[in-house]
């Protein structure tokens, strides 16, 4: 009979191992010594010490979960709970308790842990919900569209919830990103009807303007040009591929006329320069007329001058104003003379003016009389007063007789 502290072969093979509640048969060993049939079965014993303790590693350091920690536990228990080895089980169960302590609280930590994780992904995911819907109401449709795939790869990262809770928040997430799409949708569709109709509005402008181009009718044109580049611009845009194409075709139109009525005009100004000089010389042949000396003769070449000044045609229109001014001044100086003229020569305004001398000295003799005898008699102050009225009747007379002195009298 062979023994440790552990347990002992007794005469017929049996092993057995000591515990707390007595010995406990390992099993039989026939096939040598006792000493060997304990060796073997403390190698068992050995086996499952390292067994434990490369469980006890991967519970700590490893992510290994609690049913599968446990399992592993459960299988080693079964062996020692068979008493299969020769050792100090009641120590492996010590440690096998302890590790199914460890592995509940990591249990308990991880469920903590999820509950975290969720509950943090619930809120994550909430906030994408209310940001979507927020951005369902958006007319930034390229931002909106790209920040909504943007949110789309973020869901993606983030944990499941419970599946309600999931589904409900997944829903309104796709709906608001429907609704999106669908507004988009139908705000593109909306611009294409729009472009659509500026397309053909516009096909019509261009036709109009190519319509045009070749008038030498150069303000009404002009100015229909100018209507229609305002009816262009009210139109909107036509789509890409044809806005391009139509606005050269209408600008196409446009350059020729202006280039033909630049190139009219052109000549034009130079005409009316040429034409600007010649009456410039006319005016100054004119300015020489004044002052009037002999007003028959002044007249006769003023009229002659006139009638080369129509010949002549249109100047520059902001230097007209200036050369007919000086034209318009000579003729008032040969108006004015006119008139002084008729008034020298008018015999019923010679005599008025010859009558109304004749009456206002007489009224300076009577008054020059009566101051003389109103002084006579000492009467100074009828004498002071006929002096004043004597005054102004003899400032009368003086104009008068100037008037007559145009007459030549």
């Amino acid at each position: 009979m062979s023994s440790d502290p552990w347990g002992r072969v007794d005469e017929t093979g049996t092993v057995y191992v000591r515990t707390a509640d007595g010995e406990q048969v390992v099993g039989s060993w026939q096939a040598g010594s006792p000493d060997e049939a304990l060796a073997y079965f403390e190698r068992k014993y050995e086996g499952l010490v390292v067994e434990i303790g490369l469980l006890e590693k991967r519970v700590k350091t490893t992510d290994l979960s609690a049913k599968d920690a446990q399992t592993a536990i459960d299988h080693i228990r079964s062996q020692v709970d068979a008493h299969h080895a020769v050792g100090d089980l009641a120590a492996l169960k010590v440690r096998l308790d302890k590790l199914v302590e460890t592995v509940d609280a990591r249990r308990e930590e991880r469920k903590v842990q999820r509950a975290k994780q969720s509950d943090e992904a619930r809120h994550s995911k909430e906030a994408l919900v209310v940001e979507a819907e927020e951005l369902a109401q958006s007319d930034q449709w390229r931002a909106a569209g790209e920040r909504l795939r943007s949110l789309v790869d973020t869901w993606k990262g983030l944990p499941r919830l419970d599946r309600k809770s999931d589904d409900e928040l997944w829903h309104r997430f796709s709906h608001a990103r429907s609704a999106f799409s669908k507004r988009r949708k139908a705000h593109f569709a909306s611009l294409d009807a729009q472009r659509e109709d500026a397309r053909k509005t516009k096909e019509k402008l261009v036709a109009e303007a190519e319509s045009l181009s070749a008038s030498s009718d150069w303000g009404p044109t002009a100015a229909r040009y100018r209507e229609l580049m305002a009816d262009w611009k009210a139109a909107g845009r036509a789509q890409r591929e044809h806005e391009d194409d139509l606005w050269n075709r209408f600008r196409g139109a446009q350059d020729v006329f202006f280039a033909a009525r630049g190139s009219v005009f052109a000549e034009r100004d130079a005409e009316q320069s040429e034409n600007l000089k010649l009456k410039e010389e006319l005016a100054e042949e004119a300015e020489k007329l004044v002052p009037v000396q002999e007003l028959k003769a002044a007249r006769a070449a003023f009229r002659s001058i006139n009638e080369r000044w129509e010949a002549i045609g249109h100047v520059p229109r902001d230097a007209r104003p200036k050369v007919e001014g000086r034209m318009h001044a000579v003729e008032r100086a040969l108006q004015e003379s006119e008139e002084a003229e008729w008034r020298r020569t008018n015999p019923e305004a010679r005599a008025r003016a010859e009558g109304l001398t004749g009456q206002l000295q007489a009224a300076v003799d009577k008054l020059q009389g009566q101051i003389e005898t109103a002084r006579s008699a000492g009467n100074t102050s009828k004498a002071d007063k006929l002096q004043r009225e004597l005054d102004g009747r003899q400032a009368l007379l003086e104009q008068a007789l100037k008037g007559l002195q145009e007459f030549g009298g």
